[in-house]
């Protein structure tokens, strides 16, 4: 599968020559503890890069501070390590002074969605170009297992030894709900499905969210074990078709249908999936619903694409309004109208 991104002008950025996984394998060792999910995620990423058509001096990765923020170093690409939970930001700023270049966040749930929350809330509503990888293992991992925002109730961890009392966020629900155009998830040990989701982010204009299931072995070992163990995969993970009806198991005999806004589980029976949820990415409601299955008991998590819908980007809008208040004003007058009104000059 090619993609092909476009700059802004609409005319695809073409790669000098035709790159394989080892191009975006940087020099430096890989640090992360043996066993980690983030080795999977980078694997992922670097299966899939070469397949974007993208030069890699377009390409640029932001971090903050976490496990997650050392994937700039081991991606061989522009990169940028910024400080804690201003991921969101820089990548903004950058998408808005070169929207050229193809702008990717790697973050995780303590970086993103505590110090973080209030940069990645507004990314998604002013649908920004860039595209955001959020790594949740539901605990704080570079800073020895404090508990996190999306820690699940009850969790004993470094910063709560008699159980977690915060109720956790839901990144899917977060995202949704400030307006994101693009939501998604996959699990570190889902590796066709993660490079799929990854290309579906890729090829999307604004901002894309992935929220990446991903084992923390040292201090959350086993926190999604249900979706990774082979014994209960099946039955707890429902993976996402467009068009397609919610059917999983190992039998592939189970579904979901409404009854009323309220999924129920259903055994398919000699029906077949008559009356089951056909999945449609542009039904926001429908993508509210799914995401809403992670806290149901019972019910399956599911992973691929759950919303996509296009909308125009932030940057390009601003491009735009400047190159009409150009044409309508002049060089000389946008010049004014930036540095009149209430402004005066130092001198030292």
């Amino acid at each position: 599968m090619n993609l092909v991104v476009e700059t802004m002008n609409n005319a695809p950025a073409q790669p000098a020559q035709k790159y394989a996984q080892k191009d975006f394998q940087s020099d430096q060792d890989v640090r992360w503890c043996p066993g980690c999910g983030d080795y999977s995620i980078l694997a992922q990423v670097q299966r899939v890069l070469p397949d974007l058509n993208i030069p890699r001096e377009k390409l640029v990765w932001v971090s903050g501070i976490g496990c997650s923020s050392r994937f700039p170093y081991y991606v061989q690409t522009y990169g940028i390590h910024g400080i804690h939970g201003r991921a969101a930001a820089i990548a903004s700023g950058l998408k808005m002074a070169r929207p050229d270049l193809s702008v990717w966040v790697a973050t995780g749930d303590g970086d993103g969605m505590s110090i973080g929350g209030n940069h990645l809330i507004h990314v998604f509503r002013r649908n920004v170009g860039i595209k955001i990888l959020l790594f949740n293992n539901q605990i704080y991992g570079l800073t020895k297992g404090q508990f996190s925002p999306t820690s699940v109730e009850g969790q004993i961890t470094a910063s709560t030894p008699y159980g977690n009392i915060d109720h956790p966020f839901n990144p899917l629900l977060l995202a949704l709900g400030s307006g994101a155009g693009f939501v998604a998830r996959s699990v570190d040990r889902e590796p066709k499905n993660l490079q799929e989701v990854i290309r579906r982010a890729a090829a999307h204009r604004g901002t894309t969210f992935v929220e990446i299931y991903q084992n923390c072995n040292v201090f959350n070992d086993g926190a999604f074990s249900t979706m990774t163990d082979k014994e209960t995969h099946d039955d707890n993970v429902l993976v996402l078709e467009h068009g397609k009806p919610l059917i999983f198991g190992k039998d592939k005999k189970k579904g979901i249908r409404l009854n009323g806004f309220t999924p129920q589980l259903v055994d398919i029976g000699a029906d077949g999936d008559a009356g089951l949820i056909v999945h449609n990415e542009k039904d926001h409601m429908l993508a509210f619903i799914l995401a809403g299955l992670s806290s149901m008991p019972g019910m399956p998590r599911p992973i691929g694409v759950l919303y996509a819908v296009d909308r125009p980007a932030y940057e390009s809008d601003m491009v735009g309004q400047i190159e009409k208040v150009k044409q309508s004003r002049g060089e000389g007058e946008l010049a004014k109208l930036l540095q009149g009104g209430e402004t005066w000059q130092i001198e030292w």
